[in-house]
């Protein structure tokens, strides 16, 4: 009986690691096909680098490479890698919920702060198409006089060149409250996949070191 229920546990995470793994692959081809297709406009240079396509490489490297520790410890029973998978989750799942309490405590105050406001991005898509509809972080004077993208433009073809007139800071804080309740049960969600992630894990190392094995290759 416990034999099955010991199979049952590696299988069900071998699994789940998979399919984690498939999706982390899936979010870091997205991420390098809007770093390819996406051009990223900053309003400082040296926040170039904060922008969506950077962030979702970051989390699709780090989804494939946790995942495959889980599927590669469970699948060796390898009580090493199922401990560090243990870690890993445990510290993201640490950082998770403390960046959201932060949000949650200082949404004022990060909203208004001069570093924050700057990190708005606007995206300049190669068929000058702006699905946010907005322009700067306030309006477009923001850009200056010489240095507006072309995804501020919102009709192109006239002279002068009619500008969005909202800027993005604004646009992105009301996309966020429209979505917030999805965010929050998106975030609710991962936070147990983690836990139950965190306790097959630990499940599997147990019986693992208790049978005698666990460092085959």
């Amino acid at each position: 009986m416990a034999q099955g229920c010991l199979k049952c546990l590696k299988v069900t995470m071998c699994v789940a690691n998979f399919l984690c793994f498939m999706c982390g692959v899936a979010v870091l081809s997205f991420g390098v096909y809007m770093m390819v297709n996406f051009k990223f406009a900053a309003l400082t240079p040296t926040l170039a680098s904060f922008n969506l396509a950077n962030m979702l490489l970051i989390s699709g490297i780090v989804i494939t490479c946790v995942s495959f520790l889980g599927f590669l410890g469970a699948l060796k029973e390898n009580r090493c890698l199922l401990l560090t998978f243990f870690l890993l989750l445990f510290f993201l799942m640490l950082v998770e919920l403390t960046v959201a309490c932060l949000l949650l405590v200082y949404e004022r105050e990060v909203g208004s702060h001069p570093s924050v406001r700057l990190t708005v991005c606007c995206v300049n898509i190669r068929n000058t198409t702006h699905y946010l509809k907005c322009c700067g972080v306030n309006n477009v004077t923001d850009w200056g006089d010489n240095n507006v993208p072309s995804s501020c433009c919102e009709k192109c073809d006239i002279t002068p060149q009619k500008y969005w007139e909202k800027g993005c800071l604004l646009t992105l804080k009301n996309l966020f409250e429209e979505n917030f309740l999805t965010t929050g049960i998106s975030v609710i969600v991962l936070c147990i996949v983690e836990v139950l992630g965190m306790c097959f894990a630990m499940t599997l190392f147990c019986h693992i070191s208790r049978s005698g094995l666990g460092y085959k290759l």
